[in-house]
């Protein structure tokens, strides 16, 4: 039990620290934000941390290191805005480039009769929705949109009984 307490504050304390300035080094990335959840090679002999709070959290760093071990980019990924340019070149991607452009999914299920999956990302937003990714059985992305988040369709407290 003391073990996912260290692991909740940890996670608290990385949610809570300002976003790497570029030329900051990634030992000191390393020392404030921990280990990442993943890492993705890219091209240029660049490193791309994956900082991601989910499955209930709404946000994920992408953070891009220089063969020097210098910060070279940090974006918080899961917003409007990298969903859109995501949507705009998202068919025919592969599951590894998806995970390098949006990060580890919160949710991924099955794809149903048609195979495949559908992998969903929730993000900071005021309505109840999270962005969803239709990947074929191929492993290739179809496309993304935004839904209606689940966790939305829990009866309420304050329903008339």
């Amino acid at each position: 039990m003391r073990r996912w307490w260290i692991l909740i504050v940890l996670s608290l304390a990385a949610c809570a620290a300002p976003p790497p300035l570029p030329g900051q080094p990634e030992a000191e990335v390393l020392a404030r934000w921990g280990t990442p959840t993943a890492r993705y090679a890219m091209p240029g002999g660049v490193t791309r941390l994956e900082f991601a709070t989910g499955p209930y959290g709404r946000t994920t760093w992408m953070v891009d290191v220089d063969a020097a071990g210098r910060v070279t980019a940090a974006n918080q990924v899961l917003n409007e805005a990298s969903f859109a340019a995501f949507q705009a070149h998202a068919a025919g991607m592969t599951r590894e480039q998806l995970l390098r452009t949006l990060g580890t999914p919160g949710e991924r299920r099955s794809g149903g009769w048609q195979g495949g999956e559908v992998w969903s990302w929730r993000y900071p937003t005021n309505d109840c929705l999270w962005f969803q990714v239709s990947i074929g059985a191929d492993g290739i992305v179809r496309d993304g949109a935004y839904g209606i988040d689940p966790r939305c369709d829990a009866p309420s407290d304050r329903a008339p009984q």
